[in-house]
């Protein structure tokens, strides 16, 4: 059973797999009540210099019964290419893997961290995603809740440590400091993980990870406003003619033959049956525009260039239409926009399902979209149809933390970087202001979902550089500070 689409449209979150990488094909799909981008493909093949390897992992790592001792191959991936070695205690930087297949997050800006460090670099595959797969196969881990229970982020977390204290033991690497790397989701469990095993890793950086966006901590709407000011901000036409095209939609649906008009008008490769599919897909295009609005493509100036550029006399839908053109290539081929149907079960479903339950929402005349409330019941609902299961929405800050940040963090954490671009939608949720001397906030206006962590390039603006040098300058003190305790030792 696919989740239905009332509970999608409720919960927008283009999440993570698309941050590290954008270059890999990838098609645009929802997941239980999260849209996000995932791979086309299997995997990706990788440079020669990155080894994939297998560590036997625990499933169940908070239970002592004797049936609780199964394991499953973990994959993780090491690239040795600038490490100065074990005897120099060099530095491992741990990405600690999202939603994703990790293969796909090689080519980031861990590279240029790993050449000015000299570190090793530890890709850690998240479970239930990609290779790592418990009970042997994705048919038999995805069979039912029982299967499905064992994948959480604290379960993942565990992972991520027993691995990284495996690899430094194999390679007598006990005294070389890791640092943590993440991106969105990978992104709060690399702060996650600091906080959980400081003992482990000596900081992290986070990139855009929304760790507030629970329990109601963000107001619901905040998503969407800032999506809706990214659009305001480059033109206000635009924003007044997508925000004019919802009716519009509506108005030529009801006439006869309405619908047809409508699928011939956006070339849909299959016919429309409803005006809410034709919304529900715009709608994906201009959060992921936002979100998604790094250089050197700006696909929201890209969208509302082709909407204010369009040939004079041109009515509000052929705007849209001419929006859409400018920012895809091969728009005039028919669209496929039943790419963006529902999904049967996944791991992010279940995901979003149980823990991340992140209540995004939106009122009348709050956005530039129509109205859709979020409503915890009709989450619930759709989570007990799939899974059997009811969604626990405060268990995030209870187990992690979040209200109250500055004082709680303030008091015990040490080391944590979070970085955000204020054009992403999502860092209306993330750490926007330094909770302490080593709990800082770096973030820049102009900064979309995962700016910071996409490689670099001879054409970066000056305002990336300069939030990458700034997250480099701190790590470098983290490395600093952890050699001169080490030689006192």
């Amino acid at each position: 059973m696919a989740l239905p689409s009332v509970h999608l449209r409720l919960a927008l979150l283009l999440l993570l797999a698309v941050c590290a990488s954008a270059v890999h094909p990838r098609k645009l799909t929802r997941f239980g009540g999260v849209r996000r981008f995932t791979t086309s493909e299997p995997s990706y093949e990788l440079p020669p210099e990155y080894e994939i390897h297998y560590y036997t992992q625990t499933v169940d790592h908070f239970n002592y019964k004797p049936d609780s001792y199964a394991t499953f191959q973990h994959r993780y991936i090491l690239n040795y290419k600038y490490w100065g070695g074990a005897n120099s205690s060099s530095p491992i930087f741990v990405y600690t893997g999202e939603e994703t297949d990790v293969t796909y997050d090689v080519e980031t800006f861990i590279l240029d961290l790993a050449a000015r460090f000299k570190v090793s670099i530890l890709l850690l595959q998240h479970r239930y995603y990609g290779e790592s797969m418990p009970f042997g196969s994705e048919d038999q881990a995805f069979q039912n809740a029982s299967t499905l229970g064992y994948l959480s982020s604290e379960q993942a977390l565990a992972d991520y440590a027993q691995v990284i204290v495996d690899v430094k033991k194999n390679l007598s690497a006990e005294n070389c400091p890791a640092v943590a790397v993440g991106a969105s989701y990978g992104g709060m469990l690399a702060s996650w993980f600091r906080i959980k095993y400081p003992h482990i890793v000596i900081g992290a950086l986070a990139s855009s990870s929304p760790i507030l966006y629970f329990d109601d901590i963000t107001p619901q709407n905040g998503y969407h406003v800032v999506v809706t000011k990214d659009f305001i901000d480059t033109s206000e036409s635009c924003y007044n003619t997508i925000k004019q095209s919802w009716s519009e939609i509506d108005r030529i649906a009801a006439e006869p033959n309405g619908l047809m008009t409508l699928s011939n008008k956006f070339n849909t490769c299959s016919p429309l049956n409803t005006s809410q599919e034709l919304k529900d897909y715009l709608e994906i295009m201009y959060v992921s525009a936002a979100q998604y609005d790094n250089p050197p493509y700006y696909p929201v100036e890209r969208t509302c260039r082709g909407i204010d550029g369009a040939p004079e006399g041109t009515d509000i839908l052929g705007r849209i239409v001419a929006g859409l053109k400018s920012r895809f290539r091969g728009w005039d081929s028919c669209h496929d926009i039943f790419t963006f149907e529902l999904s049967n079960k996944s791991a992010w479903d279940w995901q979003t399902c149980t823990q991340i339950v992140m209540p995004i929402g939106y009122g009348y005349n709050e956005t530039m979209f129509e109205a859709e409330p979020f409503d915890i019941n009709n989450y619930t609902k759709d989570c007990l149809d799939v899974f059997g299961i009811v969604p626990r929405p405060h268990w995030m800050t209870t187990e992690f933390g979040g209200h109250d940040i500055k004082t709680v963090l303030g008091n015990f954490a040490r080391n944590i970087i979070f970085a955000n671009g204020l054009r992403d939608p999502y860092s209306i949720g993330g750490v926007l202001e330094d909770i302490s001397d080593s709990v800082v906030a770096v973030h820049t206006e102009h900064g979309a979902h995962c700016s910071d962590l996409h490689p670099p390039t001879p054409d970066d603006p000056d305002w990336l550089v300069a939030q990458r040098d700034k997250e480099i300058k701190i790590i470098s003190a983290w490395i600093a500070e952890y050699y001169a305790k080490l030689a006192t030792k």
